[in-house]
């Protein structure tokens, strides 16, 4: 079980680094840019972890899904980013495919 926070907690981060990127006007902002790098570093950190305890397909399925889908939700939260219907539609099935993949997983 711990194994899946450290996994969520690398989405986390990841994601965090990510929503800091438009913030960092191309790494011209010295501590946006410092706060993506420390977020990113944790997140591949935490994955590094992780691949001791799960296979990899899994974990990259995951953290990719979760990050794509986790973005996309805060990006039209905060930076009032348009999600039409077939974007929320691919969403959903990112859901279900890392479900899937996490369900069925080797």
């Amino acid at each position: 079980m711990t194994v899946y926070i450290a996994l969520l907690a690398a989405v986390g981060f990841e994601v965090a680094g990510t929503m800091l990127l438009p913030l960092t006007h191309n790494f011209s902002k010295p501590l946006p840019s410092l706060f993506l790098l420390f977020f990113y570093g944790v997140s591949f950190y935490l994955l590094a972890l992780v691949t001791e305890k799960l296979p990899l397909s899994v974990i990259y399925a995951s953290w990719a899904g979760l990050g794509v889908f986790s973005v996309a939700i805060l990006s039209s939260v905060f930076y009032r980013q348009a999600l039409n219907w077939q974007s929320v539609a691919g969403l959903f099935f990112i859901v279900v495919g890392v479900t899937i993949v996490n369900i069925y997983r080797a």
